[in-house]
């Protein structure tokens, strides 16, 4: 009927069109590559390693740009960016909206894609260790926010994430194009920051006061109640606030030493060229001409056997 609103739920099914878009997913990645990438590697003749890592940075950075497109256009739609509330209210979130559920899948299918495509792209053996790692994070922390009824956290949580994982990738395209060029990587490194912070203060915000306010603090899986009850238990909630905030602060850590690493290569390469542009101008400087014959004393040129070199001038007889 007009105006009746349907949600939906996650189920066996889900299994299904998660399979079907990761095939979508394997299609979509190799038109991106077939039809930009490649053609971009032809111009530059980047190396092997550096083309591995262009590769990856192309692909991700397509899709985090759809993705924050997509999922901002999701919290703004459903009102989770404008009624922060919402993140906890009415808690478990058990029925979603269709454009949230399509959502979750996609970005399950796109992960799991990347596990095939290891082998597809050819990923050298030192690399794959820290791609699995990585696509292992996100498949638990996404199937966890969508299995765990925590969908709006989710999305708002996902946006700031892949935001600040847009600017770094895409720092890395323009680094591979032009090596001197780094100031994209100084507006990585500010959206990374905010983001850390924006990521902390939502952490706080709905596990330290929103979720304890929930009505609905009994345990029942069945509804999809998982654990609203033990944020109840004061003690409980500040052990999970302090290890968000030493996950975080780890983070910012690895990122801090990071960036005083780049300033130290900074800092060398700039001493290295001032070294080199110091000795190329000694080389440039003109010898003093020598003179080819006699030598001074008392400020007066002498020939080599003594004698004056100015002409005598003839007596008259």
């Amino acid at each position: 009927a007009d105006g009746e609103l349907v949600q939906y739920h996650y189920g066996l099914k889900d299994l299904v069109t998660i399979l079907f878009y990761i095939f979508i997913a394997i299609i979509l990645h190799a038109v991106v590559q077939e039809y930009a990438l490649d053609k971009i590697n032809r111009r530059l003749h980047l190396s092997k390693v550096k083309h591995s890592k262009f590769n990856e940075s192309g692909q991700l950075v397509a899709f985090h740009l759809s993705s924050v497109i997509w999922c901002l256009y999701v919290v703004v739609t459903e009102g989770y960016l404008s009624n922060p509330r919402s993140l906890w209210e009415n808690y478990p979130h058990v029925y979603l909206p269709l454009q949230v559920k399509f959502f979750y899948l996609c970005q399950l299918a796109y992960w799991l894609h990347a596990l095939p495509e290891l082998y597809f792209q050819k990923v050298r053996k030192e690399e794959i260790p820290r791609q699995l790692r990585c696509i292992a994070l996100y498949l638990v922390h996404i199937a966890g926010a969508y299995l765990l009824n925590l969908t709006r956290l989710g999305l708002i949580l996902l946006l700031l994430q892949y935001l600040a994982e847009f600017f770094f990738h895409m720092a890395r395209l323009v680094c591979f194009a032009d090596e001197n060029n780094e100031k994209l990587f100084n507006v990585w490194a500010v959206v990374f920051v905010v983001t850390r912070l924006f990521t902390l203060t939502l952490y706080i915000l709905v596990i330290g006061f929103g979720l304890p306010r929930v009505e609905n603090q009994v345990l029942n899986p069945e509804r999809g109640n998982f654990f609203s009850f033990l944020f109840n238990n004061i003690l409980f909630r500040m052990s999970v606030l302090l290890l968000v905030c030493l996950f975080q602060a780890s983070v910012m850590w690895r990122f801090i030493h990071l960036q005083l690493r780049r300033w130290r290569e900074y800092r060398h390469e700039q001493s290295s060229q001032k070294r080199a542009a110091a000795a190329a101008s000694t080389k440039q400087q003109p010898k003093l001409l020598k003179r080819d014959s006699g030598y001074h004393e008392n400020g007066v040129v002498k020939a080599e056997n003594g004698t004056s070199p100015r002409t005598k001038k003839l007596k008259s007889p």
